[in-house]
């Protein structure tokens, strides 16, 4: 066997047991987090369930790794009569959240159900948020690289964008806004991270972006050079 041939056949074997210990973090992660976090899951099911009955989970097809189709799972926060139907954003003061919904996207629990999908090899811990199929033709150009990697629950532009309703103009369409300002703005995070992340750098990733969610971090070091204070829709201030 030739040189090169050896060379390749190592970095194949490198990716692959990089790829089974990020699975095994994931695993991991997911498993210990679904035993503690259970009495959430029977509370906020049992609030969904006395404000508006079922269904207590919304599903939706969603963006995966190379552009594969998959459902992902949230707790339902919109009322049971909306579907899947209007825009593909919540916006503030959205008034389809009911006041259960409100409080689980405020505090982002409405997306633990994605739990679920990580045990199924949907998604990861840390990746790039997962994008609805109304935004797919957003993934061109250098973009499209976003799509190597495995969706996650956590990752740079979910940490740095997590409070990404009240950055939506009052005088812009939010879909025209989401398109040409926040979803650049968050692929360009994501290709910054992604391609050079190792499980160090994901461990402290989803450190910090649980103690953000609790408010105890900032969403945004002071090291950081983008982040949704600097987000501006051309022609706003």
């Amino acid at each position: 066997m030739s040189a090169p041939e050896l060379d390749l056949r190592h970095g194949h074997t490198a990716r692959d047991i990089g790829e089974a210990a990020s699975r095994c973090f994931d695993l991991v992660i997911a498993i210990a987090a679904l035993i503690v976090l259970s009495p959430v899951f029977l509370a906020v099911m049992a609030a969904i369930w006395i404000e508006g009955g079922r269904p207590i989970f919304f599903a939706q097809l969603r963006l995966g790794r190379s552009g594969r189709p998959f459902v992902m799972y949230k707790f339902r926060k919109f009322g049971a009569a909306s579907g899947t139907d209007g825009c593909p954003l919540t916006v503030a003061g959205d008034m389809r959240l009911t006041p259960v919904g409100a409080f689980l996207a405020a505090t982002k629990i409405d997306e633990l159900p994605q739990l679920w999908n990580v045990l199924r090899g949907d998604m990861a811990i840390v990746g790039p948020r997962p994008e609805s199929l109304a935004f797919a033709d957003c993934f061109r150009g250098s973009f499209e690289h976003v799509l190597d990697f495995k969706p996650g629950l956590l990752g740079p532009s979910q940490i740095y964008f997590r409070n990404e309703c009240r950055f939506y103009p009052a005088d812009a369409d939010p879909t025209t806004f989401y398109r040409e300002v926040l979803f650049p703005a968050k692929a360009r995070l994501d290709l910054a991270y992604f391609p050079h992340r190792t499980l160090g750098s994901d461990f402290a990733l989803l450190l910090r972006g649980v103690l953000a969610v609790l408010g105890w971090a900032p969403a945004r070091s002071a090291g950081d050079r983008a982040g949704p204070a600097d987000v501006r829709l051309p022609g706003h201030s």
